[in-house]
């Protein structure tokens, strides 16, 4: 990853949000849990993003969406590191078959700064995707909690 904190080329629309986290008034701050779930979000958004995270990953989210109550982990498989003004995206995640990593990717990689930047105004340095798995259509039991409520 980048190290947050190292300039890097941006509009002036993009340094005045940056500002505007850092006024004469006060200053907003965001924890890096608040990018994990944009970031998380933005990446299931993309067609062919069957399942994030590492395989260990998937099973500790699957056991824990059972417990009642629950709620569902959108930022496993996204590890981010954040300074005042920039952050940097580590992705891990299960595409499907048939669909190509780098299309994927690189629609991911849009979706996260697109979302990331405008919702916080932060400037995404980076974002590594690692394609830890590909789905294969005979795995249908493998189907994460999140896709099985979509399709009943």
């Amino acid at each position: 990853m980048a190290t947050p904190g190292q300039t890097h080329g941006s509009s002036l629309e993009e340094s005045k949000a940056r500002d505007a986290l850092h006024t004469d008034r006060g200053a907003t701050t965001i924890e890096e849990t608040v990018v994990q779930k944009l970031a998380g979000i933005a990446t299931r958004e993309v067609p062919g993003v069957f399942a994030m995270g590492s395989a260990g990953r998937r099973a500790f989210s699957a056991l824990t969406e059972r417990i009642p109550g629950s709620q569902t982990n959108v930022s496993g498989g996204v590890s981010v590191e954040k300074g005042e003004r920039q952050t940097a995206i580590d992705v891990s995640i299960v595409i499907d078959y048939g669909f190509s990593v780098v299309e994927v990717s690189q629609a991911i990689r849009r979706n996260i700064i697109q979302s990331v930047e405008r919702a916080t105004g932060l400037e995404v340095l980076e974002v590594n995707i690692n394609v830890t798995d590909v789905h294969l259509p005979e795995e249908e039991h493998d189907v994460p909690q999140e896709q099985k409520t979509e399709l009943q």
